[in-house]
């Protein structure tokens, strides 16, 4: 598997599961508004449609573990792992489960939820947590980081985009994100990408480098990453004026992803 791909797999929760019984939970589920987070930049915030997201709090399960593959059938996430007892809901819909803990759930928030509040309630062996509302949004662009200041990205080849090897203007690359909100064709709950599936109007898709609007022509793709759900991938250019290590930030309409995240670049040295 390339190295990204673990990468990527890590950061929803994929893994071996390290389950352990702790037979019993009398608190029950619970957290807070604040404390449910787009997981791409584990920050609090609006949520959009098919977005990755992550529930921080105390007695959200029994012990640790993440999706393996018998808990996918028929093509999507499955709405709880197999001997954990917990769900998801949101506006009543049970969400695609990527992984659960004593104090972190990982879940994809269900395609078809409308944008306006949203009602999350965390279940465990039927116990409910407290209901809370999050704002669902048509957009909530975040990418996901290979540390707590550089995006993850990869070169033509599936490598990795790393200080050590970094991306060169005009190259084209691969970035990953969530919470670019539809696609077209919809996708159903929990649905893992099999192919190529853009963004419901890529027109709105912004990449600002250091500031600056890209060329639209530089994004060719924004949409679902095949082999995912809720992962979008963005097939991008390299403005050829990219300066060494640029901030890099996505947009949708009205919703800009964090800044103060960078893209290795390194232009190359002038001719003497």
């Amino acid at each position: 598997m390339p190295a990204t791909a673990v990468l990527l797999l890590a950061a929803l929760g994929f893994g071996p599961a390290v389950w352990a019984d702790t037979s019993g939970n009398p608190g029950g589920p619970f957290y807070s508004s604040a404390s449910i987070v787009n997981a791409a930049a584990n920050l609090s915030g609006p949520l959009a449609p098919n977005t990755i997201a992550s529930i921080y709090g105390t007695g959200l399960a029994y012990g640790i573990k993440g999706i393996a593959p018998q808990d996918l059938q028929g093509g999507a996430l499955p709405y709880v792992l197999s001997n954990t007892g917990v769900r998801v809901w949101v506006n009543n819909i049970a969400a695609g489960i990527y992984f659960v803990s004593p104090n972190q759930v990982n879940f994809l928030v269900p395609a078809a939820i409308a944008p306006g509040p949203g009602q999350v309630v965390v279940t465990l062996d039927g116990h409910a947590g407290p209901a809370v509302t999050v704002t669902i949004a048509p957009a909530a662009p975040a990418f996901f980081q290979l540390d707590v200041h550089t995006v993850i990205g990869t070169h033509a080849d599936g490598s990795t985009i790393t200080h050590d090897a970094p991306a060169q203007p005009g190259e084209t690359i691969v970035l990953y994100a969530t919470g670019l909100g539809q696609t077209m064709p919809p996708v159903s709950y929990g649905e893992i990408a099999t192919k190529a599936t853009p963004v419901q109007n890529p027109g709105s898709v912004v990449v600002l480098v250091d500031g600056a609007a890209v060329d639209p022509a530089s994004v060719s793709y924004a949409g679902l990453a095949p082999g995912f759900a809720g992962l979008y991938q963005v097939n991008l250019q390299v403005p050829a004026s990219a300066g060494a290590d640029p901030e890099i930030r996505i947009g949708m309409a009205a919703f800009t992803s964090p800044p103060n995240l960078i893209l290795p670049v390194q232009p190359a040295a002038p001719l003497q």
